[in-house]
């Protein structure tokens, strides 16, 4: 395949994508949970053997701008909460491929070596010991 036909399938790629942006509808990011709970009354069910805990309740946890938040989600919305999720994931799976092809066609463009994905190193990197101040 000739570099300008390999541009020409990334450039159509990239507005494939743009185009799939802009039918996500309504977005969340998070992680969605479903809890039980012990209340304090003496003699409920929740305190039988076995436990008849109350719930479930739901909540999305997420960080946004480096702070985590949570957020309770009623039984009604928790439907809607799902498909905002499922949007979000499809969201950054839509970047991750945009920012791909858009690295590869730069690399062809600009006659460079092209970014490849990132492998798993084996074993962790530890940092350099740091001189102690004195």
């Amino acid at each position: 395949m000739t570099p300008g036909n390999r541009q020409a399938q990334l450039v159509a790629k990239i507005d494939v994508l743009k185009q799939e942006l802009l039918t996500l509808g309504d977005l969340r990011p998070g992680t969605l949970s479903e809890q039980y709970n012990v209340c304090g009354k003496a003699g409920c069910g929740c305190k039988a053997d076995p436990p008849r805990k109350h719930g479930p309740y739901y909540q999305v946890s997420f960080t946004w701008q480096g702070r985590s938040h949570t957020q309770f989600v009623r039984q009604e919305n928790v439907a809607t909460t799902r498909q905002q999720l499922r949007n979000y994931e499809r969201l950054r799976t839509l970047v991750e491929a945009w920012i791909a092809a858009g690295l590869e066609l730069a690399a062809l463009r600009f006659g460079t070596a092209p970014v490849g994905p990132r492998g798993r190193r084996g074993g962790a990197r530890r940092a350099a010991p740091r001189a102690k101040s004195q």
